[in-house]
Order: C-alpha cells, then sequence, then structure tokens
C-alpha cells in the first residue's frame, strides 16, 4: 500500500512530459528538459535507455522542484549507478512490465507508482495493486507509440470513475485536441512530441499547460 500524498500527485501530473530523443537536433536532451520545465512542465519521465550511462543530468534535475519519472525496464541500471538517486524517482510500467504489485514491493510504500492501462479492468487491478496513478491511452492515434491501442472518451471516462487514484490521458494529444478530453474525469495529460518536437519547446509547454488548466476548469 502506498503513502504517497495523492492530492499533491493530481497538481503534479497536470503536464507529464515524456521524453524522447528522436528530436534532439543539435540540442541536448537536458537543454531540452529545462525548457520544458520552463514552459510549465510538472512531470517529466526520463524515457531514454542510452542515457543511463551517465548519471550527471539526473543530478542536475533532481536539484529542482520537478518529479522524474523513468520506466521500469531503467530501474535496475539506476540502482547500481546510484541509489541515493533512483530514491528520489517514480517508476512507471507498461502492462507489459513487470506486475504493479511486485514493483511496489520494490519501491516501498513511499515511492510513486505508475501503471498504463487501456481498460477498466487493468486499472482496477493496478490500483489495487498498489498504483499511484493510471496512465490511459492511447486516447487519439499516435506516431510515438504505434502498438498502442485506442481508448475512447467513454472508457477513459469510465476509467476515472472506476477509481480512487489519478488518471492522465497520453496518445497523440496536442494543443489542438486537448478541449475535447473536458469532462473525462482526468486530472492532467501525458504528450512526448507535442512538447519535444516542437520548434520552441517553451512556447509549445506553456501553450499545453494552459489549455490543460482550462480543460480541467
Amino acid at each position: 500500500m502506498s503513502c504517497v500524498n495523492r492530492e499533491q500527485l493530481r497538481k503534479d501530473l497536470l503536464l507529464y512530459a515524456v521524453t524522447d530523443r528522436s528530436w534532439l537536433g543539435n540540442e541536448t536532451l537536458y537543454e531540452q528538459v529545462e525548457k520544458a520545465l520552463k514552459g510549465g512542465a510538472t512531470f517529466i519521465q526520463l524515457r531514454e535507455k542510452e542515457l543511463m550511462r551517465n548519471i550527471s543530468w539526473k543530478k542536475r534535475w533532481l536539484s529542482k522542484n520537478c518529479v522524474i519519472s523513468i520506466m521500469f525496464h531503467l530501474l535496475s541500471m539506476i540502482m547500481s549507478e546510484s541509489q541515493k538517486i533512483w530514491m528520489r524517482m517514480e517508476v512507471h510500467v507498461g502492462q507489459s512490465d513487470m506486475e504493479a504489485d511486485d514493483v511496489r514491493k520494490i519501491l516501498g510504500e513511499d515511492k510513486i507508482l505508475g501503471v498504463s492501462a487501456q481498460t477498466v479492468e487493468q486499472a482496477v487491478l493496478a490500483e489495487k495493486m498498489g498504483a499511484d496513478y493510471l496512465g490511459v491511452g492511447a486516447v487519439f492515434s499516435t506516431s510515438t507509440k504505434k502498438d498502442a491501442a485506442d481508448v475512447s472518451k467513454e472508457t477513459l471516462k469510465a476509467i476515472c470513475e472506476a477509481v480512487n487514484i489519478p488518471v492522465i490521458a497520453i496518445g497523440g494529444i496536442g494543443a489542438d485536441n486537448i478541449l475535447s478530453l473536458q469532462g473525462s474525469g482526468i486530472c492532467g495529460i501525458a504528450v512526448v512530441s507535442a512538447i519535444f518536437a516542437a520548434k520552441d519547446i517553451e512556447a509549445a509547454t506553456k501553450v499545453l499547460k494552459d489549455r490543460t488548466e482550462k480543460m480541467l476548469k
């Protein structure tokens, strides 16, 4: 059972930015994440396998007031490099990763555990297994994860109504379609290309945050 403050977590999950080095160009990932944070991103997920070989970026980001999320398949590498740094991170697992309750045993009760879900059944089970929040999608078609199943707004709303933990929507979300998620019950959105593929990351992040806040009202 988790002892994470879920009310605070709901606020932190407003704008969840997921990294992807596909759009780095001449920039470093550190530089891009800095821009996203300046633009108002409230949660960062580092979905980067190669970066685990260098922990200096983690030290710099973790000195800031942002939440760092990391996919479970990277966890063992982080633990072997720096236990203290890992202890200040949270973990997100997909349906094809280790079971949420097994991950919870590793994390302990004071770490944030996120789980991906596409159905009400998966969502309810994830909550029972100790998930602190759910990432539900793809709510729109997306090129970032071509194998992601579509989740209708009706299913998204049903998931939000079936669980007592925060839910964020993910998949194909951009500034032009955020408002269509209004009334679904989510507490925030997760995006990849809408931030990191933008020409002006900071400006794009500001727009996304403003529209997400409008959608939630």
